[in-house]
């Protein structure tokens, strides 16, 4: 008997998290299910799979032969589910494309707009996630393409340069900070401060420089969306970092001001990534040849 999909994604999760209950917990099921189709899978196979412990799972090394096995099957079924779904609605071509919050509420709806008037034929399927997400749901081919920001790790995975944004600092119109043009982060961190929560890999990188300044973030407030660190600003509990071309559009109408960080840290490139494999599909190819093509770097960074 052959072993079931969702047994096998469940063995993948598990495998990249290091941990069956996060892998449980990724797959919105119960981790006495998890177990159960662990074992399920393990008796199938006649071999275990996973040394389990305290601290999680590691792969044995009958688990570690199986997992590309397993990542290439997750790959091929996803990709004939897609094929099949162009054929059910009558599209050449449909896309799942996992982005983070940043280049969401910058470049890249007008950039689809674009695509989608230029490409009738591909539907490109958009969901927000945290940087970090939409790497490991690439590697377990529940996603065509991402857009994450540079510095995330993304083991097997092809990255190509899309566009760049910088930090800011978002104040109310009358904080003295407002009057200058640009700030370093020392100028913020005597404030309390407004970040998304610490699962963010910008709220990391915020930390990371303070800690080398030797100063700490004073953070009153961690929150999950851009909309709500620039809402908590403009109700007086501090100041809040975000992106610069974000804030500036999510401040109008909240009497706010955003200021540039000016340290060179600040800017951060935004990567498309995919699966090596997925680069060859010819609607994945469309899409990144349009997004690479929009200008949004410099012409030396957009050619490495």
């Amino acid at each position: 008997m052959l072993p079931d999909i969702d047994s096998l994604a469940l063995f993948v999760r598990a495998a990249e998290l290091r941990s069956l209950t996060k892998a449980a917990e990724a797959s919105h099921i119960g981790l006495a299910a998890a177990s159960r189709r662990m074992a399920l899978l393990e008796h199938r196979f006649s071999t275990t799979l996973f040394e389990r412990s305290s601290r999680g799972v590691e792969l044995t090394a009958a688990g570690a032969s199986l997992l590309p096995h397993a990542r290439a099957l997750l790959v091929e079924l996803n990709q004939m589910q897609a094929e099949m779904r162009d054929h059910a609605n009558g599209r050449k071509g449909a896309l799942r494309l996992l982005a983070n919050t940043s280049v969401i509420t910058d470049t890249l709806p007008d950039d689809l707009a674009a695509f989608a008037h230029h490409n009738p034929d591909v539907q490109v399927v958009v969901e927000e996630r945290w940087s970090e997400e939409i790497v490991r749901a690439l590697q377990a081919a529940e996603a065509d393409v991402g857009i994450v920001v540079e510095g995330t790790v993304a083991d097997g995975l092809e990255t190509l340069p899309y566009c760049m944004d910088r930090l800011a600092v978002v104040m109310p119109h009358d904080h003295p900070l407002a009057a200058f043009p640009s700030l370093g982060l020392n100028n913020v961190l005597d404030d309390e401060l407004i970040t998304l929560e610490g699962g963010a890999s910008m709220t990391r990188l915020l930390a990371a420089q303070a800690a080398i300044a030797e100063r700490t973030l004073q953070l009153r407030v961690q929150v999950r969306s851009f909309e709500a660190v620039c809402h908590m600003v403009a109700a007086g509990l501090g100041l809040g970092l975000l992106p610069e071309r974000a804030a500036q559009v999510l401040a109008k109408g909240l009497d706010l001001t955003v200021r540039p960080l000016h340290e060179p840290w600040a800017t951060r490139r935004m990567l498309l990534c995919l699966r090596k494999e997925r680069g060859s599909t010819p609607s994945v190819s469309k899409l990144l040849t349009f997004l690479c093509g929009r200008g949004h770097l410099p012409e030396a960074t957009n050619n490495p």
